[in-house]
């Protein structure tokens, strides 16, 4: 399964799903670098360092950061979702599909009403 770092506007309780689907997710609280405003680019960094793949709804700012630099362990680019078990099931599925996530942007969307 995937080894994750989830940004700081990561849902929580997708953390916890993506866990019990058997995924490594490490959060920037619990690494402690919450409420610091770290910019994005040390955030990929803190992330490349832990040889983690980025979970963010951060979409804008990462999908910048992976075309200026694809040399990272993947990042996983989503809509906020607040079906949780749905969010999750569609993050695990994605990545399943995938194999491996290194240089690779990973887009998981909300599904259409």
């Amino acid at each position: 399964m995937a080894h994750f770092y989830a940004d700081e506007q990561f849902p929580f309780q997708v953390v916890e799903l993506l866990r019990s689907l058997g995924h490594d997710v490490l959060t920037v609280q619990e690494a402690g670098n919450a409420n610091q405003r770290i910019p994005d680019d040390q955030v990929l960094a803190f992330a490349v360092g832990q040889e983690r793949s980025i979970l963010t709804i951060n979409r804008i700012d990462f999908i910048r950061l992976h075309r200026h630099d694809d040399e990272h362990f993947g990042i996983v680019v989503c809509t906020n979702n607040r079906n949780w078990e749905q969010f999750a099931a569609r993050i695990n599925d994605a990545v399943i599909a995938e194999g491996s996530l290194q240089k690779k942007l990973i887009r998981v969307v909300r599904p259409s009403v």
